[in-house]
């Protein structure tokens, strides 16, 4: 238990906030409506699995760049707490349940499955060559609601591919923003990010940009969808904590991060599923 304990804790299980209401999001558009138990079950199974694999296999990939940086250094493999191996079959097992969830699923979830592997794993290694990293990792979560969207219908639309993107730079904006605390060490160690590329005011400003594109896409949703007031007010929302999580930051103070970070992004993505989902069934 001490080990699951310390595993949950290394892969941050608490951030799965971000993209799991995204994909029940994806699941309850496409379904119009509610979806059936058994396939919100498989698509929270897929959700688990794509998610463990790809932040064991990060940790697992940055295990050396972890122990150098004294922000990391205490995370469960630099500091012994995991073993290698004990990670390793994490990620097997994890993938696995992802493939067995989308077999579940349907034939056009698992022939695609082999796309939203590539992105988890290519995330991991792409800030050794690229400083378009953020935006890999949120392609890697904007794939949860199109995935979703496709577990329930089987076939692709215009409203999904609207919806990834604009869970795509939602989270590539805010893990610019993260990536602020490690601009020295990232530069020391030759890893590419956008603030240790562009400098950190630049970045700020990149990451608001991308936070301004979020909200369009957003609301192409609702207009593809026919949505109505109820999930337009759930965008406003979603644009008052984006702003207000710019206003927390600045070049010189980065002592509110968490609250940025965590708080208010975790607070974006539940409150806006819940005023799409009282949309979805109340008014559309």
């Amino acid at each position: 238990m001490h080990k699951l304990k310390v595993f949950f804790e290394m892969i941050k299980f608490e951030h799965t906030i971000f993209a799991l209401p995204f994909a029940y999001l994806g699941a309850f558009l496409a379904a119009e409506g509610i979806p059936s138990a058994m396939k919100l079950m498989w698509i929270t199974l897929a959700m688990v699995g794509a998610r463990t694999a790809a932040m064991s296999l990060n940790r697992l990939v940055d295990r050396h760049i972890d122990a150098r940086n004294p922000r990391t250094a205490q995370r469960a493999l630099p500091a012994g707490q995991l073993r290698v191996d004990e990670v390793y079959l994490y990620v097997v097992f994890s993938f696995l349940l992802l493939g067995i969830s989308a077999y579940q699923l349907n034939l056009l979830a698992l022939y695609l499955m082999p796309i939203a592997v590539f992105f988890l794993v290519l995330y991991s290694y792409t800030k050794r060559f690229t400083w378009a990293c953020h935006l890999v990792l949120g392609i890697s979560l904007g794939l949860a609601p199109a995935g979703a969207w496709i577990g329930i219908t089987g076939h692709w639309a215009l409203a999904p591919v609207l919806l990834g993107l604009g869970v795509m730079t939602w989270v590539a904006g805010f893990d610019v923003v993260y990536a602020c605390q490690d601009v020295e060490f990232d530069r020391k160690e030759g890893l590419h990010s956008i603030p240790a590329v562009f400098g950190l005011q630049r970045g700020l400003e990149i990451s608001a940009f991308l936070h301004t594109i979020a909200p369009l896409l957003f609301i192409a949703v609702g207009v593809v969808m026919s949505l109505s007031w109820l999930y337009y007010a759930g965008v406003a929302i979603a644009i008052v904590l984006l702003f207000r999580q710019h206003r927390l930051v600045s070049a010189d103070d980065f002592s509110k991060i968490g609250v940025a970070f965590f708080d208010l992004n975790g607070y974006l993505s539940i409150l806006l599923f819940v005023f799409s989902v009282l949309d979805i069934i109340l008014l559309s």
